[in-house]
């Protein structure tokens, strides 16, 4: 028997643990052990839209309050009140671990809350001013507006599903196994919890 002969057998068992290997991989995934990171990075990303729709509401504010206030500078109270909302909203320290911070993710949404009242007071203002109504400025801020909280709804809704399959996923197995060994780390995200009647757009009315 030649020494090639001989080899073979070792060489198959060498060859096997390539084949191992990969079949150890599509084991675990489809044990879904990539799951958790996956889910995570999913729900960053719709909480990226959130900010960046909270931002875009931030943006249309000054505008807004100029145009009200060329109309309705007797309604100081009510300007006041937007003005100092959006500062406390735009104020507001998000550190990078926001959506596990429960503290630091209360303050952010209540500040927008609140933010979210002070518009309203000034939506309602018009009413009382028929020149304000019919300003095509105003009314061209005001369908902007009513656009950009119709996104932050759609953003809000994505991010809170998101965090209920990332959420769900570390509480349950087989992600719960992943999440007691592999992501130690992962840590539970906060979702929204203001009260329904608070987290109702502001009406915009034509």
């Amino acid at each position: 028997m030649s020494t090639l002969t001989r080899d073979v057998p070792g060489f198959l068992r060498l060859a096997r643990i390539p084949v191992l290997v990969v079949g150890l991989g599509l084991l675990l995934a489809g044990c879904g052990v990539n799951n958790i990171p996956s889910y995570e990075e999913t729900a960053k990303a719709k909480w990226s839209d959130v900010l960046n729709q909270y931002q875009r509401r931030a943006d249309l504010i000054p505008n807004l309050v100029e145009t009200v206030k060329g109309y309705a500078a007797q309604e100081k109270s009510v300007l006041e009140g937007v003005i100092n909302a959006r500062a406390r909203a735009t104020q507001v320290q998000i550190p990078a671990d926001i959506v596990t911070n429960p503290d630091a993710f209360k303050k952010f949404q209540e500040a927008q809350a609140q933010l979210s009242g002070a518009l309203g007071r000034l939506l309602a203002v018009q009413e009382a001013y028929p020149d304000l109504k019919s300003n095509q400025n105003f009314l061209a801020l005001q369908s902007q507006l009513e656009g950009t909280e119709n996104r932050i709804s759609v953003a809000r809704r994505d991010y809170i599903e998101a965090v209920r399959v990332y959420n769900t996923e570390l509480r349950t197995f087989p992600g719960l196994l992943w999440a007691s060994t592999l992501y130690r780390s992962q840590k539970p995200m906060e979702t929204f919890t203001v009260a329904d009647d608070v987290k109702k757009p502001p009406t915009v009315k034509f």
